[in-house]
């Protein structure tokens, strides 16, 4: 399946309510109403575009319609213009030091998929013919150490694990050690989730980055936070607060297959300036995709 297919089929329900309210709005009047624009506005913020990217599509829909009136007129066009342009700006892949380790810090709350998208990403790198490590640094669920160790034996990614209950600062720290004896290209930390409201747990999250520093000087070299769709604008909230205690590098925006809420890609990356780096389209390894701006715009506008 291609790229963009896969993007259309994940932001189909996006899309659907989208399209849907777009036609409704525009089939009403014959004219570009005052009613008809704040409708419009409407079914934008709905999708969860952002208030400040809604206020640009309506902007330019605005002087659209006053230069060429109806003839031409293509208001989903206008839109996808607009979004793909706020996107480009920020586009960004993995980083990858120019030589030795990378260090990659996985983090977000609970049950967004950051386990799953640490083995989807050294899978990725894998294919890129790059060595790859994992790092089990969520040690407080059980289940989170196991559901990484099968991913990584599915894979054939090495896990770097300890006890259940060990210090995860510890945990990350001696990961560090084994990836740079491997001589590995990228390690990849499985952080624990927990709650952006919880100060506790950010701090305990900022240790281990500082041991992680520490270890590997300049290492997390990426942090990545991994945000769920289906929470909306919600996302936003999480973003600003582990951006505040951990400085992010990027975005992984997961279970887009899943929501109609896909337009807060726009809205996160618009508001904080941080690139989104990947999306989950889906449960199979190959699903998680990097993000492509131009190929998230016509997903979400085009017919």
């Amino acid at each position: 399946m291609g790229l963009f297919q896969k993007f259309k089929e994940g932001l189909l329900k996006t899309h659907r309510k989208l399209a849907h309210e777009i036609k409704r709005i525009l089939s009403a009047s014959p004219k570009l109403t005052a009613e008809g624009l704040e409708e419009l506005e409407g079914a934008l913020i709905a999708a969860d575009l952002g208030t400040a990217m809604t206020a640009q599509i309506i902007t330019a829909v605005k002087f659209a319609y006053e230069t060429q009136g109806r003839a031409g007129f293509d208001v989903c066009a206008i839109a996808r213009a607009e979004v793909e342009h706020s996107l480009l700006s920020a586009r960004a892949d993995l980083l990858k030091q120019p030589r030795g380790l990378t260090v990659v810090s996985i983090v977000g709350v609970n049950g967004t998929g950051k386990t799953t998208t640490a083995a989807k990403l050294a899978h990725l790198v894998q294919s890129r013919g790059q060595s790859a490590l994992l790092a089990a640094c969520d040690t407080f669920r059980a289940a989170a150490v196991e559901q990484l160790k099968n991913w990584g034996e599915r894979l054939k990614v090495p896990v770097i694990a300890g006890a259940h209950g060990a210090d995860p600062a510890s945990v990350a720290h001696d990961s560090i050690a084994a990836a740079l004896a491997r001589k590995a290209d990228y390690l990849f930390i499985d952080t624990a989730g927990r709650l952006h409201t919880k100060h506790n747990l950010m701090q305990e999250l900022q240790k281990v980055h500082r041991v992680m520093h520490k270890k590997l000087p300049g290492a997390p070299h990426e942090t990545l936070l991994i945000l769920d769709a289906s929470t909306g604008m919600n996302a936003l909230v999480q973003a600003r607060e582990f951006h505040k205690a951990v400085p992010l590098t990027g975005l992984i925006i997961t279970k887009l297959d899943g929501t109609s809420k896909g337009g807060m890609v726009v809205a996160i990356q618009r508001e904080l300036g941080l690139p989104v780096k990947f999306i989950g389209l889906g449960e199979k390894p190959d699903d998680l995709q990097p993000f492509d701006p131009q190929q998230f715009a016509r997903a979400l506008f085009e017919e």
